[in-house]
């Protein structure tokens, strides 16, 4: 019997969301803290059937945490101890800023889903480089065969012009290259404004070549870099997006971000209203987030690497994920209404899965 869905019942369901996560997220970091987490790896460390390489590395899993649950990189031990293969941090803009006002994290239960509208609330590149770098020398110390991987999500500051776009991303991957594995470029979040018209291709292109450059500069080594696009582009801007990726010989394709959409949601009309403009994950997005992974599929033909997010909840639909193209796949949402074990049982059954044995 799980005893999580309980406890969230009872101590976390009733709670402000924001404040939920913070007190859950301080838990799992004082869990590592105290060593227990080194003891649980015994438990949640993924089989070696599941190592997946992807863009040059090697992943213990194939899948991870994406980016919006440690947004500023506190806690990559901690949370690689729970069994991810992947921790991906951020978004993490050029400048600090606190995000937008508060209240701006909304669960939807009876849809396992979240709305947020955090607005890249973060310490800025400068003061999160030096954790990334602490936290990838730990875990290189703790797994000296394959260890998790860090991937850092990087996004525009909100005071920042779109005009000026291009230097505020120079910024971050000047910074934070050096420390990461591979190098998100987040062009579709809906939380901070005029962030999605970068998704154009002829505006896009000059970004990805700037910040790919200005990563490897920085770093003395090809990072690995994606771009991360939102599930509500048009079919035509999807086809065209991964023209441009392999054009420019990116190194991969996250899909997707959340949703502006409210259709088919079983909360009433009033909840969802309540809780105003953001951007929608957990369950309802999952088909979206398949129909575009599939689309990519097709568009790519497995010349880069796909990263499946959205609506992803159980082994099944990792499985289901990695069976439609996906080489990696993440999570975030469920991991909210799943608990601290979750990874670590998707694993387990993943491992279990006939194309593992």
């Amino acid at each position: 019997m799980r005893v999580y869905p309980t406890i969230f019942r009872l101590a976390f369901s009733w709670m402000d969301a924001e404040r939920a996560h913070k007190i859950g997220f301080r838990a799992i970091r004082l869990a590592h803290s105290c060593g227990a987490g080194r003891v649980l790896q015994k438990f949640t460390a993924p089989a070696a059937s599941l190592q997946t390489q992807a863009f040059g590395l090697t992943f213990p899993s194939p899948f991870g945490l994406a980016a919006g649950f440690d947004k500023e990189g506190h806690g990559i031990e901690a949370l690689a101890e729970l069994g991810f293969g992947h921790v991906e941090v951020g978004t993490i803009t050029g400048q600090a800023q606190p995000g937008n006002p508060a209240p701006r994290l909304f669960r939807l239960v009876e849809d396992r889903a979240v709305i947020n509208r955090m607005g890249f609330n973060n310490d800025g590149a400068a003061a999160v480089a030096p954790r990334l770098k602490s936290a990838r020398a730990a875990l290189q110390r703790q797994h000296p065969g394959v260890r998790p991987v860090i991937g850092v999500n990087i996004g525009k500051s909100k005071v920042v012009g779109l005009d000026d776009a291009v230097s505020d991303y120079l910024i971050s991957a000047r910074s934070l290259a050096p420390a990461a594995d591979y190098l998100v470029v987040n062009v579709s979040s809906p939380n901070t404004p005029g962030l999605r018209l970068l998704q154009d291709v002829e505006t896009l292109r000059p970004l990805l070549t700037a910040v790919g450059e200005e990563a490897d500069k920085a770093a003395g080594r090809h990072v690995p870099l994606l771009v991360k696009i939102a599930p509500d582009l048009s079919d035509e801007d999807i086809d065209a997006v991964a023209r441009l990726a392999l054009d420019l010989k990116l190194d991969g394709i996250i899909a997707t971000n959340t949703t502006i959409a409210r259709t088919g949601l079983s909360s009433s009309p009033d909840t969802v209203a309540a809780c105003g403009a953001g951007g929608l994950s957990g369950a309802p997005l999952k088909q979206r987030s398949l129909e575009v992974l599939a689309r990519l599929r097709n568009a790519t033909a497995g010349a880069l690497t796909l990263v499946s997010v959205g609506g992803v909840e159980t082994a099944q639909d990792v499985q289901a994920r990695l069976d439609a193209g996906a080489t990696l796949v993440q999570g975030y949402t469920a991991f909210l209404y799943e608990g601290p074990f979750w990874a670590a049982r998707i694993n387990r059954l993943l491992a279990k899965h006939p194309s593992r044995r």
